[in-house]
């Protein structure tokens, strides 16, 4: 055999072994994008059951807005501590700020994993990234309502590299048998163990009304500790981090629905092409174009996962607040601003601004003051016998290009029992948060193309 030839034949077996290679090794991506479906999400979309953490039980509308501002009181005083942390260090990089998250919620998602699906509730929450559960063997696990999930019965669990571009996202890891995370919450709750992936399985019944998709990044929690999470067995994050189920699916649009806090029915979270099938469907048949309203989102580099909102001012009754929008602005060292917040009971507003709020109310209500404390909310009117011609003043938030007219049931909670009326808004020494109670009924959409949220008036429960 001459040279050629067998320069020829060592190409042909170079080329062979190659093929080989690539036919008997699967391929196993790390980039953020993991997901492998035949059919796109785009194309099919989710639904997904929520329900308040809260729901079935017998308390009273203000009762259930009371425990969720005390489950809160800690997220709300870490959101504080962070923007505190990020202005003093001028540039938004503080260590302590990056590792530590705003934790708990106030919406439980129905959601599975593992071939077979392993089916249990988790933490919906638009204000942090990360997507975890407790998992076997727990060297230290928090009592949960559904058995913890066991890595070794999913034919689909694979434990995900140091190398992962999903590792290399967390804001604290070790590499010791895999990527092994560190995550702490606000209220000192944490979770510690391995970052996987696996099938995730979201919907209910079969068929079209159920999705599984593969590769889903996420934490198997080995050591979880704290109180914060009781009501649920993990937690999913649907904010603007690589780590959330959001940027994992790699789809720009979804939208949540939530049902009146003391109502008997689930509210809805819509992912993909559902969402603009239910924002056409017949349950919005009577809602006028001009119903539907939509501001800008934007983004503050100190804090990349929260959805901010631009608001330029607040109407009470006719009158709009004498307020600065200096006052309302996010500013260049990360402070200020507005977040929305499906995990923060009620709105909280800076305390120049919630001031004028405040003093707004007490002049237009015409009621006396209660000043016995009894509710836990900085501003509550004694409520008359008769509350059926009880007139309230409207309230708008003014939004970049877009007026939101709340409705009173909103921002007002009664109790006739003890006869109190209450403003459902606190105050905040950070940033202002729009809260679920002010959400309720109202559809909203987080389209991440446009970078836009829309707020559609919805009868949530009808969806």
């Amino acid at each position: 055999m001459n040279l050629y030839s067998m320069h020829s034949l060592l190409k042909l077996m170079l080329f062979t072994l190659i093929l080989i290679y690539f036919i008997a090794t699967p391929i196993v991506s790390t980039s953020r994008r993991l997901i492998n479906n035949e059919a796109t999400l785009s194309k099919i979309g989710f639904r997904v059951e929520l329900k308040h953490v809260d729901h079935g039980s017998n308390y009273t509308m203000l009762e259930r807005i009371q425990r969720g501002i005390d489950r809160g009181r800690p997220r709300l005083q870490r959101l504080n501590a962070m923007m505190i942390l990020d202005s003093d260090s001028g540039s938004g990089s503080s260590d302590v700020a990056s590792k530590v998250h705003p934790g708990n919620g106030e919406f439980l998602m129905n959601i599975a994993i593992g071939s077979p699906p392993n089916s249990f509730y988790a933490i919906m929450d638009t204000g942090s990234d990360l997507i975890w559960t407790q998992c076997k063997p727990c060297e230290q696990c928090f009592d949960q309502p559904t058995p913890v999930f066991d890595p070794s019965n999913s034919s689909t669990f694979s434990k995900l590299s140091c190398s992962s571009n999903l590792c290399q996202d967390l804001p604290t890891s070790t590499c010791d048998d895999g990527c092994q995370y560190m995550y702490t919450y606000g209220d000192y709750s944490s979770t510690q163990g391995v970052l996987a992936t696996d099938t995730f399985t979201f919907g209910s019944g079969s068929g079209s009304d159920k999705v599984s998709v593969p590769n889903i990044g996420f934490g198997c929690g080995e050591d979880n500790e704290g109180s914060g999470f009781n009501q649920g067995s993990g937690l999913v994050g649907l904010g603007r981090g690589p780590l959330s189920l959001v940027s994992q699916l790699d789809e720009p649009k979804f939208s949540y629905c939530l049902t009146s806090v003391d109502g008997s029915k689930t509210s809805t979270l819509l992912m993909g092409s559902l969402v603009d099938t239910n924002t056409k469907s017949s349950n919005l048949s009577d809602v006028k174009a001009s119903d539907i309203i939509t501001t800008p989102l934007s983004q503050n580099p100190s804090q990349p996962s929260f959805y901010y909102l631009t608001l330029e001012g607040i109407s009470v009754g006719s009158t709009k607040l004498p307020i600065s929008k200096d006052t309302l602005a996010l500013n260049d060292d990360g402070s200020g601003g507005m977040i929305i917040d499906s995990g923060t009971t009620i709105t909280y507003l800076e305390d120049k601004v919630f001031t004028q709020v405040k003093k707004a109310f007490t002049s237009q209500m015409n009621l006396p003051l209660d000043d016995s404390g009894s509710a836990g909310l900085d501003l509550c009117f004694k409520m008359p016998k008769d509350t059926s011609s009880l007139e309230v003043p409207k309230m708008i938030f003014h939004f970049k290009d877009a007026n939101l007219d709340i409705p009173s049931e909103n921002y007002l909670i009664g109790d006739t029992s003890i006869g109190i009326l209450c403003l459902a808004m606190g105050s905040s020494s950070g940033m202002s948060i729009l809260g679920n109670v002010q959400q309720q009924n109202i559809m909203a959409v987080y389209d991440l193309a446009k970078e836009s949220l829309s707020f559609i008036p919805t009868q949530c429960d009808a969806l």
